[in-house]
């Protein structure tokens, strides 16, 4: 069953879509698959310290792009096809990089030096392995 403990609420945006991204993201990480069960909403709610119409409300999103299916007296699962793992796959994806293109524009970073950071960062196994390096 999905934990909802691992989630890191913020500020900034609303709380039940990020609890629908939260989601979203586990089944893209491949930690919850089609056929998975999800806590009820209560105790969805328990975990997150927030209110149950919240996490009513993303589950009504949830529901409404596919990806959980509600049964009555069964519960939630989790219901994942090829075209919603892409369907999800394509917006993560398309959120992250508009994200990190804004940041570079804010800063004033060009196209070309961003692709320079991002083939020598790529190339060098990424942020962490360097922050390990230089601890050592």
């Amino acid at each position: 069953m999905l934990s909802f403990y691992g989630l890191k609420l913020n500020t900034r945006d609303p709380v039940y879509i990020q609890t629908a991204l939260y989601v979203k993201r586990q089944i893209l990480l491949g930690y919850a698959r089609s056929g998975d069960r999800l806590p009820s909403r209560r105790e969805i709610a328990a975990q997150l310290q927030i209110n149950p119409n919240t996490v009513q409300k993303a589950f009504k999103l949830m529901e409404d792009e596919g990806y959980v299916h509600t049964s009555g007296n069964q519960g939630s699962v989790i219901y994942v096809d090829a075209e919603i793992r892409q369907r999800i796959e394509s917006e993560l994806t398309h959120e992250l990089v508009t994200e990190f293109i804004d940041s570079a524009k804010e800063i004033n970073l060009s196209f070309k030096r961003v692709v320079d950071l991002v083939s020598e960062l790529w190339d060098d196994g990424g942020m962490d392995e360097r922050r390990t390096k230089d601890r050592h």
